[in-house]
């Protein structure tokens, strides 16, 4: 039985505004690749799993009050394309930067690429200028 692939990834989406992607590996191949545009240190990025999840854990330590919302998801074939926006509120340190404690919202886009009922790869691409606009940065 094949999986809904858009409810997967919708379900990712949701994990990651959780803080709960160790509840992720039921939906990931192990070589999963995440490739960020922007990443929040700047440039590009491509992060295996495990390079993932502590992002995603890094994350959560400095914003509380996360709501990811997916708003649109389009899929074709072996892929999915999901539009989101986040919101959080900056209550810790992140990479360099100490809690500035104002919320933001940004919007992004993920396209996932599977491989039977495997998400193998994302593409990643968020709106970086209105994350840091939020946070007065």
């Amino acid at each position: 039985m094949s999986i809904d692939r858009k409810a997967c990834s919708k379900k990712l989406l949701e994990l990651w505004g959780d803080n709960a992607v160790h509840q992720a590996s039921d939906y990931l191949a192990d070589d999963y690749v995440n490739h960020q545009f922007p990443d929040a240190a700047g440039g590009t990025s491509s992060k295996s799993l495990s390079e993932w999840k502590a992002l995603v854990s890094d994350f959560h330590e400095g914003f509380s009050d996360v709501k990811m919302e997916v708003l649109l998801q389009v899929a074709e074939g072996d892929y999915v394309c999901s539009r989101w926006r986040m919101t959080a509120t900056n209550t810790g340190a992140f990479r360099d930067a100490n809690s500035t404690g104002k919320t933001t919202t940004w919007t992004g886009v993920h396209t996932d690429h599977y491989e039977g009922d495997k998400l193998v790869e994302s593409w990643v691409e968020w709106d970086k200028s209105s994350w840091l606009e939020g946070l007065g940065l």
